[in-house]
């Protein structure tokens, strides 16, 4: 019998005996280890042979399954024994069912992990100990409960219910951590690690940008609002949640340079005014935008239009992300040089932007849009896509372009 057996089943599927990972490819016999997965992931009960034969042979009629599973069951238990002399013995056969052998020295992954899990949640106040099973835990969870069976549906309820342990338990860790005065690089660290499994987790984003400013590295915390704002186009087709944009404004707050003199302001804003084109913002800027524009043009009488503009393949099938990603890029130069310096420019959602167009009518609105789209298929005649818009007046009926 190995005197060491180490069993991984979060994010990939290992058996290591004595410090040697057990090769799954010569077995050429991939029931075989859904057959020891499934055990495992049911260790210590016995697996009634007819829940076995629904997980290996599903919606498959055999005229003798209970000779097919003692088949498999012998040459996996012969497999196992070659790998390391009295491995076989880890799969137990009682009367009508099997069980992996609980008695044999055995770490599982997702076992301590849950083990971990709970002792983190029963505390009440941050401590070294609370850390240190927090460190374990990071290290434990690199990805969902086995992922190439994920989406079997034996796998699938364990495979949520742990992850949903690991967000709960990390969530519990934050505020344990808050609580206790907080270490806002402690909360850097931990948030960073669990993004790159929960990566579009709204908490996560807020508590990792917001840590950020309060260490004042608010070029970080931007960076961190674009790449999330980013994540949700590409993804997702959409803005990211109105928590996360909101925040936008809090980072560009915190940013803001108290002590600087008039000397460099007035400085600050003869090099802004030097710019030309249309000014482009986030989405949450862009609300704010339209806001002050929207007091001003009702004290002087006049009218704004917003406009949406779209592009889309000539075909009408989805585009590849990454040729997307190029074309919108492509008609956001078009439209900063095309538009007023005193219009505004958002990325609506993956495949849209949103423009404020005040002081225009429908007439000249349209002209607007037509000459942009113009000078986009004049720019980039090998595109191959179409480029349609839609404006209208406040409150009003829009048009379609």
């Amino acid at each position: 019998m190995p005197d060491k057996i180490q069993i991984n089943m979060l994010g990939r599927f290992e058996v290591i005996v004595n410090n040697e990972r057990i090769d799954q490819k010569p077995s050429k016999a991939k029931k075989g280890w859904t057959l020891i997965k499934f055990l495992i992931l049911h260790i210590g009960h016995s697996v009634p042979c007819y829940s076995i034969y629904d997980v290996l042979w599903p919606n498959e009629a055999s005229s003798n399954p209970e000779s097919a599973l003692k088949t498999l069951v012998s040459r996996m238990r012969s497999f196992l024994n070659q790998c390391s002399e009295g491995l076989g013995e880890c799969i137990l056969t009682h009367h009508g069912s099997y069980a992996w052998n609980d008695k044999i020295p055995c770490s599982i992954d997702s076992l301590e992990f849950e083990m971990l899990c709970k002792q983190i949640l029963s505390d009440t106040s941050y401590s070294p100990e609370t850390r240190a099973n927090m460190d374990r835990v990071l290290s434990l969870y690199v990805g969902d409960l086995l992922p190439t069976n994920a989406q079997e549906s034996w796998a699938i309820t364990k495979s949520v219910s742990l992850h949903n342990l690991y967000i709960k338990t990390i969530y519990h860790y934050l505020d344990c951590l808050k609580e206790n005065s907080g270490d806002p690089e402690e909360v850097i660290r931990v948030c960073r690690i669990a993004l790159e499994i929960e990566a579009f987790d709204e908490r996560l984003h807020l508590e990792l940008m917001e840590a950020l400013v309060k260490t004042k590295r608010n070029n970080e915390a931007l960076l961190q609002y674009k790449y999330a704002t980013n994540l949700h186009f590409k993804y997702l087709g959409t803005q990211p949640p109105e928590g996360i944009q909101e925040f936008y404004k809090q980072i560009v707050y915190a940013g803001q340079v108290l002590d600087m003199d008039i000397d460099s302001i007035r400085e600050e804003l003869i090099n802004y005014e030097d710019s030309r084109g249309a000014f482009v913002c986030e989405y949450s800027v862009f609300k704010e935008i339209y806001n002050l524009q929207m007091r001003s043009l009702e004290r002087m009488g006049t009218s704004m239009f917003i406009a949406l503009i779209m592009v889309t393949s000539v075909d009408r099938q989805p585009m590849e992300l990454l040729k997307l990603d190029e074309i919108m890029q492509n008609l956001l130069d078009v439209l900063v040089k095309g538009l007023r310096t005193g219009d505004t420019i958002t990325h609506y959602n993956a495949s849209q932007y949103a423009l404020l167009l005040p002081s225009v009518t429908y007439e000249t609105g349209k002209m607007v849009m037509e000459r942009i789209k113009r000078a986009f298929y004049r720019i980039y005649p090998n595109s191959s896509v179409l480029c349609n818009y839609r404006i209208g007046a406040i409150n009003e009926k829009s048009y379609k372009g």
